[in-house]
């Protein structure tokens, strides 16, 4: 088939509902390997906690709490950090924001690759952007003196990471990432650190941490790892002042009554379901990893539930990414908006056993079809 260079591209992963009208397809017929959700679907809990609330009226009649009290509480316990050095909002931007005008910023250096919302925040929050290319070519490892000194060529005073990064899913050793946030706590620079995939790797978390550093931000998701992103739920962790400051910055009622309710259930889930979900994960994502070798595909390092993969140069992506659509109904995260991300890549989730086959399978009719 003819590739549609017209089509709209989506700017974000699960966007099925765009897709799908594009191509003439419902969305229920699309398989969404385009979004990083747990495939384990949410916890039990979850969904028997929304049931009972709905059954009373007081959970939609009446305001939720301003203070978030039994949200934040239960985040206390989860992340064993004190209730002040938590904020709470519905989702990873709207913290962001608040983090940007409560200190300041000014400048911020960015590596790039990067979440295309990254840079769109930064700018709408009227700082100057700063790109900086992670060079490496089999992975994006971060260079604490490459970025140091960037940091200082550009005279700025922060940057944003992420860990594990995306769109590679390449994981910072907690304890290289502290001496990172300690070379810029020399030179007054803040961290703003994303760690909304690090539910994969727990052990390499700076969230304790940054309850005691005056310059490091962490931000988690609670709704990927424990595939609720419906209800929009986000937290930061700093220290005791700065999460003051932040939460000044905050429109008031951040999370509704029904998002508070299934969160926290989720957090209060025992801790079979993360082991397994975190066991699963890496016995999938090895297997995707081979077979995508077998294929001549190659897939970036990853600690997360997501591979980069990186075509051949003789393989015309965006047609290939097209027609994964229309013959197999499978769409996968087209990276032509990751700054700094070459046009060969497709980044993938880590589904089931049962889908992973699907779009093995799917692929490689292609990827033969094209050869012939």
């Amino acid at each position: 088939m003819s590739t549609n260079y017209n089509i709209l591209l989506p700017s974000h992963g699960g966007q099925l509902r765009q897709i799908a009208a594009q191509y003439g397809f419902s969305a229920e017929q699309l398989l969404d390997f385009s979004a990083n959700i747990n495939p384990a679907g949410p916890p039990p809990s979850v969904l028997v906690a929304l049931r009972q609330s709905l059954a009373d009226h007081a959970s939609l009649v009446a305001y939720p709490d301003l203070e978030l009290t039994e949200l934040k509480s239960v985040l206390a316990i989860r992340t064993e950090v004190p209730l002040e050095n938590i904020c709470v909002a519905n989702g990873f931007v709207p913290l962001l924001e608040s983090a940007l005008r409560s200190l300041k910023i000014k400048r911020c250096l960015l590596p790039i690759p990067c979440f295309s919302e990254y840079r769109r925040t930064l700018e709408n929050a009227n700082v100057d952007v700063f790109p900086h290319l992670l060079l490496q070519e089999n992975s994006f490892r971060y260079q604490p003196d490459s970025i140091v000194q960037a940091l200082l060529d550009h005279s700025c005073d922060a940057i944003l990471l992420a860990n594990p990064q995306n769109p590679s899913g390449m994981l910072f050793e907690a304890e290289a990432m502290d001496q990172l946030i300690e070379m810029t706590a020399q030179h007054n620079i803040t961290v703003l650190l994303d760690e909304a995939f690090i539910d994969y790797s727990p052990a390499e978390s700076l969230t304790q941490k940054s309850a005691e550093r005056s310059n490091l931000i962490v931000f988690r998701s609670v709704t990927k790892f424990f595939a609720i992103p419906g209800l929009r739920v986000a937290y930061a962790v700093s220290n005791a002042l700065v999460a003051k400051s932040l939460r000044n910055f905050l429109a008031p009622w951040p999370v509704s009554t029904l998002a508070s309710i299934g969160v926290c259930a989720a957090l209060r889930e025992d801790d079979i379901y993360s082991h397994e979900s975190r066991t699963i994960n890496h016995r999938r994502r090895t297997w995707l990893e081979t077979e995508l070798a077998r294929l001549n595909i190659f897939t970036y390092p990853s600690s997360a539930n997501f591979l980069l993969l990186r075509f051949p140069a003789e393989v015309d992506v965006r047609s290939l990414w097209e027609r994964m659509i229309v013959e197999e109904q499978i769409v996968l995260r087209s990276c032509e908006n990751f700054e700094g991300l070459g046009l060969e890549h497709l980044r993938i989730a880590v589904r089931s056993e049962a889908e992973n086959t699907r779009f093995i399978d799917g692929l490689e009719r292609l990827l033969m079809r094209s050869n012939h």
